[in-house]
């Protein structure tokens, strides 16, 4: 990109204009600044997981605005999720399918944040798997909003055992290729997984209670 002189005179603004602009630019993952006689600001090919982070946090602070509810978010997430499955039973690779296997572990004895980190890899690995970035990028910022208003410490310990079952019954789905059943099984996880955050929510203290 041109030198930070030059884009102030190309665009007629003040040096600090387009400095903050840059680092917008920069925080979005669409430039890179470096520095040194070879530094400059660089255009940067965004990725589906740089894209998916910033809009994760925008689905964020819409939520706490209440604009978008986490019952709008887990619809979402039932339309996009089961499909993913069924596609990533159809065109897993041997890679794709070592990544499930790794994040289909039993987490109802590990450490709530450990425990938590283990289910949305579960999630991310399925979506991952279908070898479509555009699914990739849907699903991601729902479920990094989701994660965030799931207290893993307010669920009883048998339902992330159950939580774990349902995870390896997907599992099995992909690896024998079984389409109808991965999208399926992942539909009524999901479903289930919708009524644990109802029961999250409706134990959570709102504002000035």
């Amino acid at each position: 990109m041109p030198s930070e002189a030059e884009l102030t005179r190309m665009f007629v603004a003040s040096r600090g204009t387009v400095r903050e602009a840059l680092r917008l630019l920069t925080s979005q993952h669409l430039v890179v600044t470096t520095r040194g006689v070879t530094g400059g600001s660089f255009v940067s090919t965004p990725s589906a997981s740089s894209v998916a982070e910033n809009l994760g946090g925008s689905l964020g602070l819409l939520v706490n605005a209440e604009n978008l509810t986490v019952g709008n978010l887990l619809e979402g997430r039932l339309i996009l999720e089961p499909v993913a499955a069924g596609l990533a039973a159809e065109r897993s690779d041997r890679d794709a399918l070592e990544t499930l296997r790794a994040t289909a572990a039993s987490t109802g004895d590990l450490a709530p944040a450990r425990g938590f980190t283990v289910h949305w890899d579960f999630h991310a690995a399925l979506v991952s798997a279908t070898g479509n970035p555009l699914l990739t990028l849907m699903c991601r910022p729902i479920n990094e909003v989701l994660s965030g208003r799931l207290h893993r410490d307010r669920v009883a310990r048998e339902q992330w055992h159950e939580v774990d079952a349902d995870h390896i019954t997907i599992l099995r789905a992909v690896e024998d290729g079984d389409a109808a059943a991965a999208e399926r099984l992942t539909r009524e996880h999901l479903i289930r997984l919708r009524h644990l955050y109802e029961q999250v929510e409706a134990s959570t203290p709102r504002q000035g209670e």
